[in-house]
This record gives C-alpha cells, structure tokens and sequence, in this order.
C-alpha cells in the first residue's frame, strides 16, 4: 500500500517545521563584558605595542562612538563594507577617529592585523 502524496507532504512539512524550531533555540556568544575588552591584547608583541599606543584608548570605551575590541556584532557593519573602505577611513581618518588612528609609522598591513585583531571574539 502507497501512503498518499498529501501524507507524505504533511510528514515534510512537520520535519522542516522541526529543523526550524531547532534552529530557534541557537543563541550567539554574549558580547565580552568590560574588563575582559580592556584586557584583551594581540599575541604579536610588536602589534600589542601598537594597539595598546593608538587603538586601546577609543576601542576599549563604550562611549567612544568606536567598535569595541572583541564585540563581533558592531564590527560587522564596518568589515561588510570590505578592508580596502576601512584603511582608507583609517588612514584618512573618519568620524572621531584621527587620521592614521595616531599611528604614523603603521603600514596597511598593520591595519589590516589590527583590524582583524579587533574584530574578532576574544579567545
């Protein structure tokens, strides 16, 4: 005996309707609290100096206006727009940040492992 093609759908549809309650209950990683940003420095002892030089002061402040070092969710936007948009804002400067981030001997490549740095969860 062959189960009728309505049965079958209904069997599908009530599977899907369970991957997606499933999918429902995932929460993302809490943002890192206060201390554990301000503590947070690259494993690079020269990009650590660099960081902690021009980076620390604004990324590590909530009411800077600047992403915060480790908060994957306000970086987001920034990184959607690609890297060549944000060393260019860098190295022009954009909003309150000055030009070079205050880093004027920092290459492009600099930048981009600061950024990478700063914009990933904590570790």
């Amino acid at each position: 005996m062959t189960t009728p093609l309505s049965v079958r759908a209904l069997r599908g549809l009530l599977c899907l309707a369970f991957l997606c309650l499933g999918a429902c209950g995932q929460k993302e990683t809490p943002p890192p609290d206060a201390a554990t940003i301000a503590a947070l420095r690259p494993a690079d002892p020269r990009l650590a100096e660099i960081y902690a030089a021009s980076c620390l002061a604004c990324h590590t402040m909530a009411d800077s206006g600047a992403p915060l070092t480790g908060v994957v969710e306000q970086w987001k936007p920034r990184l959607n727009k690609g890297m060549p948009v944000l060393l260019k804002n860098i190295v022009e400067g954009v909003n309150g940040m000055p030009a070079g981030g205050q880093c004027f001997a920092c290459t492009p490549e600099d930048y981009t492992a600061l950024i990478l740095f700063m914009s990933q969860p904590p570790r």
